[in-house]
């Protein structure tokens, strides 16, 4: 594919050194279950009001170089119609969108899922642009479950899902983020999550470049490696930082320009320590920083409660939490 400039200017603004992207693209069900934690109903408004909240705390920015977001937020404005994109471009944070469509079974592989979504995706990425988009997301879902799963073939076909998007997004001038997710939950072992993360890993990649997707023009979006949830013994921050990095040293060519991490399941406390521990093992061949959901959003949610009166608070609390994951991606917590 021929070179795109613009793609670098983008990953170079998202991997600026200790800021993150926070990762609001929750569907409108998943947002849902945010809200439930709350006691608070699903319905737009609420789902307005949070978002809004995350997008005009004052100083994120600071910590946050980039906001992914779901179509019902990109398309949607703060109280007084100022779309979110606009306010967020104000910031000097780049605006995504998560593009992928879920999951659906894989036939024939039972347990094991593909991701949907490439069906008109060169005229979304269009029209996203057009709203201010500059990268997006896609995820691939992986459960390890015993011996069996994954299987080759259904890392393979997420894989040329993963490169076909990433080849549309750099066409039209947007940063793909690949997210093969492996999933915590499970009662694997840190070894054997090391193992399917790496072969993940090298199977997505030698599909990228079988595909001639711009590694310097991409970003990964990770699982930590860590033992699933529950594993008789849990794993250490030091025992994910070393199964993470050998990981990538082992999968991620050179090239590609960055990665990011999603907390996957953990509590907020531990994904931020897990990052931190990888900070402190020193620089990479890679940029490495934070992608973080719902590690971010629920001690804000909690802060918040759906009450006028504590956004102020909320706020305070965002800024604090993005502060802290920005300290940990240095290893300076």
């Amino acid at each position: 594919m021929k070179k795109n400039t613009k793609l670098y200017e983008t990953v170079a603004a998202l991997l600026s050194p200790g800021k993150g992207i926070l990762a609001a693209d929750e569907s409108d069900p998943t947002a849902g279950k945010r809200l439930a934690m709350v006691h608070l109903p699903n319905k737009p408004e609420n789902r307005q009001d949070f978002r809004e909240i995350l997008f005009t705390a004052p100083d994120i920015e600071k910590y946050l170089s980039g906001v992914i977001m779901y179509d019902s937020s990109i398309r949607n404005t703060t109280d007084d119609g100022t779309p979110f994109p606009d306010v967020l471009t104000a910031k000097g944070i780049v605006p995504g969108i998560k593009v992928d469509l879920g999951t659906s079974e894989l036939q024939g592989f039972k347990g094991e899922v593909v991701t949907q979504g490439l069906d008109n995706l060169t005229d979304r990425f269009e029209e996203y642009y057009d709203m201010g988009a500059r990268f997006a997301k896609w995820r691939a879902v992986i459960t390890i479950d015993e011996d069996k799963t994954p299987t080759d073939e259904a890392i393979k076909i997420n894989s040329i899902m993963l490169a076909r998007y990433a080849q549309i997004a750099q066409t039209s001038s947007i940063v793909p983020i690949v997210e093969p997710e492996v999933i915590h939950a499970g009662d694997h072992s840190i070894q054997r999550a090391e193992l399917v993360t790496t072969r993940t890993l090298q199977i997505l990649f030698q599909t990228l470049m079988e595909y001639k997707v711009d590694l310097a023009g991409l970003i990964l979006k990770s699982s930590m490696v860590l033992a699933g949830d529950v594993y008789s013994e849990q794993s250490s921050p030091e025992e994910v930082a070393n199964a993470t990095l050998r990981t990538f040293h082992m999968s991620v060519p050179y090239e590609c320009a960055g990665i990011v991490f999603l907390s996957g399941g953990q509590t907020p406390e531990r994904s931020t320590k897990n990052l931190n521990a990888i900070g402190k093992m020193g620089e990479q061949p890679w940029p490495i920083t934070f992608s973080f959901s719902r590690a971010i959003e629920e001690p804000v949610l909690k802060a918040w409660e759906g009450k006028k009166e504590n956004e102020g608070k909320a706020k305070e609390v965002l800024l604090e939490v993005s502060k802290q994951n920005s300290l940990a991606s240095l290893g300076k917590l």
